[in-house]
């Protein structure tokens, strides 16, 4: 890379930056703008040459392209495959709701967490992404569909909150006008469970909403398939999300993938609402479960339950007074969940 990464400057981080050229700062919000709308520093004719000129030549360019894009014949889904600039590759995954059109976006190469049921994190994680290259899945998407993406969810290839202060700057940058302008409550953010990232977290006061992945109620079964566990188990996982609560006043989603045989028993219904209960009945918050049925990787050997199990598991749920929905899948026929499409793209070290 051969200089600043211009599309990760917030506003006033990139007034700055054009003073060292003598701009004045009106010229932050021309270019932050195009920048946003995916335009190259060349495209801005707005600007002078000598000033197109230079910033070429002091920035780099980390845009996105189109590796692979595969659109669901069922929905409508498109799952896209981006090639950055170093060759990796990253998924996003483009679906459309009543309530507008949403993007699952990706945070990292690769995962280091661990998680069994992940195609994400085979291959562990390769480096983090840059403000700009989150930034740039939303831009991307939005140019080659031709529709304005209104919701974020960050459940793509990647842990949020491993690579926190770049997903930090990203939700800034995302939300300024000017550019994308996406409020921060259509935004979701997925973590496995970093405990002492979510208490930080909690303190950037920011309205998004936080989904924390359970998947078991105990932490013998936890641990066995997420190993951050080991580090952060259920007490300290669940008193950070009171404290997050407490902090925000911002309703947490517990998510909770049934696998046959694993976690999907009625005993296991019962159990996970005695735990959820035990620690957010006292400060009086609300509890949301959101159920996912387990992606069949061939490499997990995970294998789905029936529709029975599942609606015996969210009823028992719903009797404790715990809300729970069962999410929607989306582009079946095209393998939307994230890390199965990177995963037979062969990287450029491979």
């Amino acid at each position: 890379m051969k200089g600043t990464d211009i599309r990760s400057l917030l506003p006033q981080e990139l007034e700055a930056f054009l003073a060292e050229y003598g701009e004045p700062k009106y010229r932050a919000k021309q270019i932050f703008s195009r920048l946003a709308a995916g335009d190259a520093i060349s495209e801005m004719t707005n600007l002078s040459k000598s000033l197109r000129e230079k910033l070429d030549s002091d920035c780099e360019d980390r845009s996105l392209k189109v590796e692979k894009k595969l659109v669901s014949a069922l929905d409508g889904t498109v799952k896209y495959l981006f090639r950055l600039c170093d060759g990796e590759c990253i998924e996003s995954v483009f679906m459309k709701y009543k309530h507008g059109n949403t993007l699952c976006i990706s945070c990292q190469v690769g995962c280091r967490m661990g998680c069994r049921f992940c195609a994400s994190t085979i291959g562990g994680r390769i480096r983090n992404l840059e403000p700009s290259e989150m930034l740039g899945q939303i831009i991307a998407a939005q140019k080659d569909t031709g529709e304005r993406v209104s919701n974020i969810v960050m459940m793509g290839i990647g842990e949020p909150l491993d690579n926190y202060e770049n997903v930090k700057k990203f939700l800034q940058l995302v939300n300024c006008e000017g550019g994308l302008n996406i409020g921060y409550r259509h935004i979701s953010l997925s973590t496995c469970g970093l405990a002492d990232k979510i208490r930080l977290l909690a303190h950037e006061q920011l309205p998004i909403t936080l989904s924390v992945s359970l998947h078991a109620s105990n932490n013998e079964a936890r641990s066995a398939i997420m190993p951050i566990n080991n580090k952060y188990d259920i007490d300290a996982l669940l008193s950070a999300c009171v404290y997050y609560y407490s902090e925000t006043k911002r309703r947490i989603s517990f998510e909770y993938t049934l696998i046959s045989g694993k976690n999907d028993s009625e005993n296991d219904a019962r159990s996970l609402s005695s735990l959820l209960k035990s620690y957010f009945d006292k400060i009086g918050a609300p509890i949301h479960v959101n159920l996912i049925r387990v992606n069949e990787v061939k490499e997990t050997g995970f294998k789905r339950g029936d529709k029975e199990s599942i609606t015996r598991f969210a009823q028992i749920l719903e009797k404790a007074g715990i809300t729970a929905t069962l999410r929607r899948r989306l582009g079946t026929d095209v393998n939307a969940a994230c890390g199965q499409l990177r995963r037979n793209t062969a990287s450029p070290r491979e």
